[in-house]
């Protein structure tokens, strides 16, 4: 297998000898010129290839361009993994705008957050998604939108519609008709942005309870995107199929733009399900997947696995959380793919920024987050690498001996440019043009990166990153409830899970069931807590002032959940 490695990776080198930046859209363009007919988007209903994204990229950037589009603008998109995601986020680029993808599972109230936080001038939404109406909540979000005028959302100027279900809204332009707008203007879109520019905005969670929009410029996610085609060793033409979404770093830049590095192919699925993995492998050929932990043990521990020809596989990239050796073992034999790679990174630092080689041994991708990405030309300057790693204080950023935990910082070409409308959070999170992550961790002799937990107090549930403040201000306001605390627990199926530790106003009694119910229909899916304990204010860990300790807090939740496993376990025994 090493040597195979090595030759791929030999041959990714020479293409890309000297590092050229380019802007997203003339990188589509070179791919178009190169692969011109091959494969570069694929559902199980419609594909298209390089050439033919390129055509409806200009189409639909020229009909940006005349709704008033201009280099600069915020162009928003709320979209799940359909076909057309990947022609409009281009057009955005080659309208020289910002593109802002939307987490399409927000619900309303954060969507109309991220609205108006983004100041975007065009909106292009789906019309629906599962149980989400988004034109139900752009009705209650912003009266009168349909006009293209709205006090709610002043920068609003046009909503532009692809029908997902429900039917379009009369009088509201959609897809097609923004690229017949863009026939009748033929190269109006003059893009005049340069490589170093804002590309896209990237909403993330953040500790001080509302998202941070995380700029990021064209020629950050494209490095991001060559060094893991390079690290990973891409054959030519590789197919890869994923569910994670595209408003996401990992599905966005793993997938979406890795895949182009070696003129491969991404095939598309809106929601992970994992019979339609199976059938997505099995139609068509796909040799690489990407998965969060809590999907690879879905897609191994599957009944109807057996019934469907996986042997085209034969990679597999599961991050965002840590797994045991055994799953990967397991994975291995199970599927008979000879590289099993895992990752770690955040978006404010361009995304994953390490990665397992698919020639290491199981136990580091089990025991590390494996080591900064290779990446020849793009990377740090004089080093083989896309990143550097250091390991600061916690407490006083002050640098730390090598091999010493602390909070891991990071610095490179792929850094974030700040958060959007945010300079308070922006000078928090970049110091001396170094990112601090909030996680745990140290770096190794060998240069793979151990994360030993969190100091700050967010935490991953199934690969998304989750705000205990956003739970706490949904449940505080219920007359029940005196006091309410989110924490994550470690779940061995979603890495994190969300608990909420309520303290029961006097004479209150709490209603764990009506708790959830609250939770699912304020927040999104992903931020639901699994867990509810109630217990009393003097059990509350706190310092000596009386602020509550949440370090302590979740070792409490911890040992308590662990003592009700044991009751059940003692009860079905009995």
């Amino acid at each position: 297998m090493s040597s195979d490695v090595e030759q791929r990776r030999s041959r990714i080198r020479r293409e890309f000898e000297v590092w050229e930046p380019r802007t997203l859209d003339s990188w589509l363009e070179r791919c178009a010129t190169i692969f011109h007919d091959r494969p570069f988007v694929i559902t199980d209903e419609r594909s298209l290839t390089y050439g033919e994204t390129r055509c409806w990229m200009r189409r639909l950037a020229d009909g940006l361009a005349a709704l008033g589009v201009r280099p600069g603008s915020r162009v928003g998109l709320l979209s799940a993994n359909y076909l057309e995601f990947v022609p409009l986020k281009f057009a955005i680029a080659a309208a020289g705008a910002v593109a802002i993808p939307f987490n399409y599972l927000y619900r309303q109230d954060e969507l109309s957050y991220v609205l108006a936080q983004s100041e975007c001038s065009v909106l292009i939404t789906m019309t629906r998604f599962g149980e989400l109406d988004y034109l139900a909540m752009l009705d209650e979000i912003a009266p009168g939108w349909e006009t293209g005028s709205c006090d709610s959302l002043p920068a609003l100027r046009h909503v532009v519609t692809f029908d997902t279900g429900g039917g379009a809204r009369e009088g509201v332009r959609t897809i097609e008709g923004l690229g017949e707008l863009g026939d009748g203007a033929p190269g109006l879109a003059e893009n005049t942005v340069k490589p170093d520019d804002v590309g896209d905005m990237l909403y993330t969670s953040g500790t001080t309870g509302s998202p941070k929009g995380v700029l990021v410029s064209h020629d950050a996610v494209l490095r991001t995107a060559y060094a893991s085609a390079l690290t990973r060793a891409f054959e030519d033409g590789r197919k890869i199929l994923f569910s994670l979404p595209c408003y996401h770093m990992f599905g966005y830049i793993e997938g979406l733009l890795a895949a182009t590095v070696v003129g491969g192919a991404v095939v598309l699925q809106p929601s992970f399900d994992a019979v339609r993995y199976f059938e997505g492998i099995q139609r068509h050929k796909v040799t690489d997947i990407l998965c969060v932990p809590t999907m690879t043990v879905a897609l191994l521990e599957h009944p109807r696995r057996n019934e469907y020809d996986l042997s085209s596989l034969s990679a597999i990239l599961s991050g965002a959380a840590p797994a045991p050796v055994w799953l990967w073992s397991q994975v291995r034999e199970a599927f008979g793919v000879d590289e099993i790679v895992t990752g770690y990174g955040m978006t404010e630092c361009g995304g994953a920024m390490t990665l397992t080689l698919p020639e290491d041994e199981l136990a580091l991708t089990s025991e590390t987050a494996g080591r900064p990405k290779l990446a020849g030309s793009a990377g740090v300057a004089g080093e083989d690498a896309i990143t550097v790693y250091k390991t600061v204080d916690p407490v006083t950023g002050d640098d730390l001996p090598s091999g010493s935990e602390g909070e891991l910082a990071s610095q490179g070409p792929t850094n974030m440019l700040g958060f959007w409308r945010k300079p308070v959070e922006t000078g928090e999170a970049l110091r001396d043009g170094w990112v601090l992550s909030g996680d745990l961790g140290r770096i190794r002799d060998d240069g793979y990166i151990e994360i030993t937990g969190r100091s700050k107090e967010l935490y991953k549930s199934g690969g998304e990153l989750i705000m205990p403040k956003e739970i706490e201000d949904v449940l505080a306001v219920h007359p029940a409830i005196s006091q309410v605390f989110a924490v994550g627990v470690p779940d061995s199926r979603w890495g994190d899970a969300g608990c909420v530790c309520i303290v029961p106003a006097p004479g209150e009694r709490i209603d764990t069931n009506e708790i959830l119910t609250i939770c699912k229909r304020k927040l999104a899916r992903f931020k639901v807590p699994k867990h509810v304990l109630v217990l009393d204010a003097s059990e509350l860990p706190t310092t000596p002032t009386g602020k509550v300790q949440k370090f302590r807090l979740t070792q409490w939740a911890r040992h308590r959940l662990a003592e009700e496993n044991d009751d059940r376990g003692k009860k079905v025994d009995a």
